[in-house]
């Protein structure tokens, strides 16, 4: 028996880039192509999981500079808001010393233009005092005087800005 006509049927040939024959066991090639299949779909998943975390970037990308963006337009506002906060305190602190000064002032004329007259009662009971108070404010040139205080203290207020 000649063993090059056995091997002969085991063996098939396929020619290779020209003229180069060579002899594979179909077994051989069959796992030749299964390996070839395999890288392939392998390079498939690897290129597709590439391209998935690639469009994740883009995502995330996007969502950070929504994100940021937010964030500057809500830290301007926050700003925005503070600033308007501080002159609301200047302001309420100002008008608190205004309202202070036009109570000490009402409070002042009122402790002069009170009289004190002491006049006893009907029922004959002593150390009991009537107060009389004049109409203060029909009288203009008291109006004038509290006029002149009122825009001296206004003046003094609007001289801090």
């Amino acid at each position: 028996m000649d063993s090059s006509s056995g091997n002969s049927t085991r063996f098939t040939q396929i020619q290779n880039s020209g003229s180069d024959e060579v002899l594979i066991d179909p077994r051989k090639r069959k796992r030749m192509q299964s390996n070839r299949e395999s890288a392939r779909r392998s390079r498939m998943r690897k290129q597709k999981h590439l391209d998935d975390l690639t469009a994740q970037i883009n995502h995330l990308k996007n969502n950070n500079s929504q994100i940021v963006t937010t964030i500057k337009v809500t830290t301007q506002q926050f700003l925005q808001i503070e600033a308007e906060n501080i002159v609301l305190r200047a302001q309420m602190g100002e008008l608190s010393q205004r309202l202070d000064s036009l109570n000490e002032m009402i409070n002042s004329m009122n402790n002069n233009s009170n009289h004190f007259t002491a006049n006893h009662c009907t029922n004959g009971t002593s150390g009991m005092f009537e107060f009389e108070q004049p109409d203060f404010f029909n009288n203009p040139w008291n109006m004038m005087h509290l006029n002149q205080q009122l825009i001296m203290a206004s003046a003094n207020d609007t001289s801090q800005y």
